[in-house]
């Protein structure tokens, strides 16, 4: 059972703060903190800005700017301050002593979005441990709940605080999960070595939250994994087996959205789930093409595919949501070597999904076969087509007018070759 209490249905009036600080080399993009806030469910009644060289160390902002937070608070009726930044345990209980007003940081956000996002059981665990973390870190005295002492007959003395009570929970709940998401751990392993040893390629999306992956994958694969126009909608890893032209089988993966400054408990408790991302052969990497930070936003995936070690994995760049573009139309660039390197297309309308098709077939690495094949005087049509592919690199002729071909080609074409002559692999003695 979670520690943890369901959040309400309802939105929560919120002021938020924003600083520009002078020590910061990557400063929180506004808009992205606005978007945050409304995907979990918060009213903002209004944004409150500032600049500093560096936060202040006791309230975060200066005391003219707490008195302004305060102002606007007793104003708007407000039941929330949410900070576009990191607060230290301490700077959040100053805050909130100071202005009677609850306090949320930039991480507390994410991790409360998360929370409402995650549906498998797994994916529960995942946030819990993440909270439970981030929880551990401001359980302090301050309460006078945590000052009290176990009493009674044989337990007088020094007892056990509540305080030590509360943390000595919070550390065995944190093993517990960490033990219950070690297995899923195992479980994915397993999945993934059995996957590696039927030589089924994995193609995993991955890209800036609210690109429209879920979307893509839906469009694909013929799904219905939740989507919606919201940040981090998709928590939760899902898979689907799709044939792909000229390819094959291969497996599609749907893997949770990045942002930026992701929090590193968040990646440590979802490494589970991002590992799916790690060892897959090609990596999709959805982009807003219609936003206008299109470009900060692949930096910031980037980074994080850095962080879990899939920066150098094959990628292809899909940029999506043309359909908003003024003057986007579905195409897929290539190299001067002729492989392609991004498509462009609309998972909503479908625009360009057969050209992202043509391209993944393209791009995944190509299995090849080297065998000896006997053909009949009647499989003309067959020795024709691996002529025509290049594929044949010997052939002698028996007593009764059948073809024995050395021939060597891609796994994938000599499947379809000998689909598309009408034959059936047991209708070919092959050595």
């Amino acid at each position: 059972m979670s520690l943890f209490f369901d959040r309400p249905d309802f939105g929560e009036r919120a002021v938020l703060v924003h600083l520009k600080l002078n020590s910061e080399s990557e400063p929180e993009d506004v808009g992205e903190f606005e978007e945050l806030v409304r995907s979990a469910g918060g009213e903002v009644v209004e944004l409150i800005r500032g600049s500093r060289t560096a936060p202040n160390a006791k309230f975060f902002v200066g005391t003219g700017k707490l008195d302004e937070i305060a102002e606007v608070v007793k104003r708007e009726c407000a039941e929330l301050i949410i900070f576009n930044h990191n607060l230290s345990p301490s700077q959040e209980r100053n805050i909130e002593a100071a202005l009677q007003c609850r306090v949320l940081d930039r991480t507390g956000l994410i991790l409360d979005i998360f929370a409402m996002r995650a549906r498998t059981h797994e994916g529960k665990l995942q946030v819990e441990l993440a909270q439970l973390h981030h929880l551990s870190s401001r359980l302090v005295r301050g309460w006078t709940h945590l000052e009290r002492q176990k009493g009674g007959i044989g337990m007088r003395g020094p007892g056990e605080t509540q305080l030590e009570s509360d943390r000595r929970m919070v550390r065995d709940r944190i093993k517990s999960i960490q033990k219950r998401l070690e297995k899923v751990r195992i479980q994915r392993d397993q999945g993934r070595q059995s996957r590696l040893k039927s030589d089924t390629p994995t193609i995993s999306l991955v890209g800036y939250t609210n690109a429209g992956k879920s979307t893509l994958f839906n469009r694909v694969t013929e799904s219905d994994v939740y989507a919606a126009d919201q940040l981090f909608a998709t928590l939760d890893p899902t898979m689907r087996r799709l044939d792909i032209p000229e390819q094959g089988p291969v497996i599609f993966a749907d893997t949770v959205g990045f942002i930026s400054h992701l929090p590193h408990r968040l990646i440590d408790a979802f490494r589970a789930t991002l590992e799916e991302a790690a060892s897959a052969n090609v990596l999709l990497h959805i982009v807003d093409a219609s936003a206008e930070d299109r470009a900060v936003n692949i930096d910031r995936v980037n980074d994080v595919l850095r962080e879990i070690d899939a920066h150098a994995l094959p990628t292809l760049m899909v940029y999506n949501k043309i359909d908003l573009m003024a003057e986007g139309s579905a195409r897929i660039e290539r190299d001067q070597d002729g492989r392609p390197i991004a498509v462009w297309l609309s998972a909503l309308t479908g625009v360009g999904v057969d050209l992202l098709l043509e391209a993944v077939s393209e791009y995944l690495p190509r299995k090849l076969i080297h065998k000896h094949i006997q053909l009949q005087p009647n499989h003309g049509s067959l020795r024709a087509a691996l002529y025509s592919h290049k594929a044949v690199l010997s052939e002698t002729y028996d007593d009764f007018g059948g073809a024995n071909l050395e021939v060597q080609l891609p796994e994938s074409d000599f499947f379809r070759l000998v689909k598309q002559s009408g034959l059936k692999l047991k209708d070919l003695d092959t050595i």
